[in-house]
């Protein structure tokens, strides 16, 4: 009688198994497998959304910088990041990464070295060309973003899938190198609009933007430049946006780190955004 009970249950267990694998419900792992899925309704629910490019941009002061009332409505409508509190002294440390120049071995040393986080929004062709980089990334608690496969401007793609591509498609390479998902998502070229925000935010992606740049992809800029551009410019609540191909960034970090810290400022993950 025992061992028909132990086989029944073994039976049940079995069934079970097999049922909740099939349902997509076996424990976290199938979660963490499992791609964004396509909203609801497809092109006809964004339809009566504004598909205008706006280009992110915004008027430096000697503080904060100053966004239209435009802009923060939209940005908080659809949940993005672009600039934390003014009440606390956090800094938000973001790489842009379309291609590897060399140096982003170099920035990591330094990340690491300080103890400090930084997010890295990367494209199809970097994780397919420099997977040895994500996975240190992804190793060293560093946040993997989503800058999309081809970095087209997001409102001149047409259609609700092929903007899903675009992004999902990213997130498996990412995932498919260190089994980590992207969160968030930089519109390439700041370009976006009302329609673009709509559509990733029901993805599940978090759009970031930022609250510091400057021209820095053109790698003509100095370590001495770098460190005046950024630090000339900090603010409570900075989202800062590098960009990784600048040996004048790489050079200056540790200084911009340190200098920063000086004046009271905390570097956080946008994780505690």
């Amino acid at each position: 009688m025992l061992n028909n009970i132990i086989k029944r249950t073994t039976s049940l267990a079995a069934a079970f198994f097999i049922l909740t694998a099939l349902c997509g419900c076996a424990g976290g792992e199938k979660t963490a497998e499992t791609a964004k899925s396509l909203p609801p309704q497809g092109d006809a629910r964004y339809s009566a959304l504004s598909n205008t490019l706006c280009g992110w941009g915004f008027r430096r002061t000697d503080s904060r910088p100053e966004f239209t009332p435009q802009q923060t409505e939209m940005m908080n409508k659809y949940n993005c990041i672009y600039m934390g509190s003014e009440k606390e002294k956090a800094l938000y440390l973001t790489f842009d990464e379309g291609y590897e120049n060399g140096y982003t071995s170099l920035i990591l040393d330094t990340l690491k070295e300080k103890s400090v986080p930084a997010a890295f929004f990367v494209t199809g062709p970097y994780v397919k060309g420099e997977p040895e980089l994500i996975m240190r990334m992804a190793k060293e608690g560093h946040v993997i973003g989503n800058h999309t496969v081809n970095h087209p401007s997001l409102p001149s793609v047409s259609t609700v899938k092929e903007i899903y591509d675009e992004v999902n498609e990213l997130d498996r390479l990412v995932y498919g190198v260190c089994k980590q998902r992207c969160k968030y998502l930089r519109p390439p070229k700041g370009e976006y609009s009302e329609r673009t925000l709509a559509i990733t935010n029901d993805l599940g992606y978090i759009n970031t933007f930022w609250s510091l740049a400057y021209v820095d992809w053109k790698n003509d800029v100095s370590a001495a430049e770098a460190e005046k551009n950024v630090l000339s410019n900090l603010h409570n609540g900075c989202v800062l946006l590098l960009h990784a191909v600048s040996k004048g960034n790489a050079d200056a970090l540790a200084n911009i780190i340190d200098k920063a810290r000086a004046q009271g400022y905390e570097f956080k993950s946008l994780d505690e955004y």
